[in-house]
């Protein structure tokens, strides 16, 4: 404990603290919504001291072997929620929920943040290069969802394999993201720019492991907690599962990104906040899309396919077109912001009603 300062020992005391309550309302039934919003803030606190603890290992390892397990660890919480929706045959709430997590980074949490740091600092200037091929893949990740979801409703015969193709997909997504990542690292980049969450107090290598594999068991537990209470609360609050996943999930998974992302752009720092809200959503999309594809086949249970309603589809295609033609000058201001914030309360309030 003396290795950590009074701000690490209060949040992870915190996150104990609400992991137990999620635990406490999950044994005793304490009642569908209750439980859904201990779980919820459970998974939040988690998700923050992953963050913290993966960044605290940037002072120990490579900047490759750091971005690998940036890549590898920060989004358990959103996998483990997926993979346990699956199981529990909740394919639609998974289907929104990673489309909505991309639409919420890309649109919401970007616009927000153009909007508060325009407001504070006027026209925001950052790097385009890396906005501009962030763009490039999530154009293509849109795309396999976009093709075979045409190929199914054009009755094509490549609909009838909807799993092979998939399986297809999500190792091309792969492929690219890995060639993505080798040239990010090689240009001395990282998967999230460290400066995002970086601290002055530097954690033992032995304490950001064993913080990081204690947070790996947490996001375990409160992710199969937050799983069984999502349909019953889903019913009380008389949502559709596709308004949950695509904006309730897809929000409360992303929670501390989001605020990091808005924190950044506050202060200035243009380049970290675009590329923070912009790695999150292709992450989403090239990562664990796929490996949630791969997983899906051999776990029995519901089949995650890349086949989607065309609506989201559809929805997902905009919002990545206009995202890249707000990001691809470098320049961005209040009034950019306040598009990608609108776009996506009218993308949200077409699936308030299922």
């Amino acid at each position: 404990m003396a290795a950590l300062d009074r701000n690490d020992i209060f949040v992870m005391a915190a996150t104990v603290g609400l992991v137990g309550l999620a635990g406490a309302s999950h044994f005793t039934q304490a009642g569908p919504l209750l439980s859904f919003l201990a779980c919820t803030l459970a998974l939040a606190g988690v998700a923050h001291v992953i963050g913290e603890a993966t960044d605290q290992l940037g002072n120990h390892l490579s900047a490759s072997a750091t971005g690998l397990v940036q890549s590898a660890v920060g989004s358990l919480p959103e996998l483990f929620v997926c993979i346990f929706s699956l199981r529990a045959g909740l394919v639609s709430v998974v289907q929104a929920s990673l489309i909505g997590s991309i639409l919420a980074n890309a649109l919401l949490v970007l616009g927000l943040s153009f909007v508060v740091g325009g407001w504070r600092h006027g026209v925001l200037v950052f790097n385009d290069r890396t906005p501009r091929m962030i763009a490039s893949l999530l154009l293509l990740a849109v795309s396999a969802l976009l093709l075979p979801t045409l190929a199914n409703e054009l009755h094509l015969p490549a609909a009838a394999h909807e799993q092979p193709l998939a399986v297809v997909c999500a190792v091309v997504l792969l492929l690219v993201f890995a060639i993505m990542t080798k040239a990010m690292l090689e240009q001395g980049q990282r998967a999230v720019p460290a400066e995002a969450h970086a601290r002055a107090h530097a954690w033992p290598l032995g304490v950001a492991v064993a913080v990081l594999l204690v947070c790996a068991a947490a996001a375990v537990l409160v992710s199969d907690w937050f799983v069984e209470a999502l349909e019953p609360a889903i019913d009380a609050f008389g949502l559709s599962q596709t308004f949950a996943g695509l904006v309730v999930v897809a929000i409360a998974g992303n929670a501390i990104e989001n605020v990091v992302g808005v924190r950044l752009a506050a202060a200035g720092k243009a380049d970290l906040a675009v590329s923070v809200m912009l790695t999150s959503a292709l992450q989403v999309a090239v990562v664990i899309v796929p490996v949630l594809i791969l997983v899906s086949f051999g776990m029995g249970g519901a089949a995650f396919t890349l086949v989607i309603p065309p609506i989201l589809a559809a929805a997902l295609f905009v919002s990545v077109l206009v995202v890249t033609v707000v990001t691809v000058d470098g320049e961005a201001d209040m009034v950019d912001g306040a598009a990608l914030m609108g776009l996506y309360v009218i993308i949200a309030t077409i699936f308030w009603w299922g």
